[in-house]
């Protein structure tokens, strides 16, 4: 056998040296907010274009897929918001940054808004669309991981907050 199949991971082709971490995909979460037929959107600039997405992020070390779920629709958008259900997660590989990515998905309730809070670097406002303005926004979207979770939301999938379990301490970061 040559040493250069020898010395390869079979799985990733890559020498062992390379290989031998454990791969690790990016975990992120968003919220599907719905006021009657309209969903809070997000308008960012990524890469110097503009692009749409729901509330979502990254998850932060020592925070729950809750907490962070409701941070980032905060930060993000200047809406408080109540989590009423899981949507589900959602696996793809990211065509802007080639990494993958598991979402974690909630369907949320808006609560109240402070149109004066700032919101994150990058983020131009907080909007309202229909789900068909929102498709009719097609390379804009951010991912089609906006539109899958509308439509699994509109499909009924709803699952009980309870579906998801955390370990960490309640007290650990503080929930918005």
């Amino acid at each position: 056998m040559s040493p250069d199949l020898h010395d390869a991971s079979p799985r990733s082709g890559q020498p062992p040296e390379q290989s031998s971490s454990v791969w690790c995909p990016r975990a992120t979460v968003a919220c599907v907010v719905a006021d009657g037929d309209r969903y809070l959107r997000v308008e960012e600039e990524v890469n110097g274009r503009l692009a749409y997405n729901q509330p979502a992020g990254h998850l932060d070390d020592g925070e729950s897929l809750a907490q962070a779920a409701v941070r980032e629709a905060l930060e993000e958008t200047g809406w408080s918001v109540e989590l009423q259900h899981f949507i589900g997660v959602h696996q793809w590989r990211s065509s802007e940054h080639g990494h993958g990515v598991l979402r974690f998905s909630f369907a949320a309730r808006a609560l109240s808004h402070d149109p004066l809070r700032p919101l994150d670097t990058g983020i131009r406002r907080a909007l309202w669309l229909t789900r068909g303005e929102i498709a009719a926004l097609g390379e804009r979207l951010r991912s089609p991981m906006v539109l899958l979770t509308i439509d699994a939301w509109l499909a009924g999938s709803r699952l009980p907050l309870s579906t998801l379990s955390s370990l960490l301490p309640q007290d650990e970061r503080a929930c918005g």
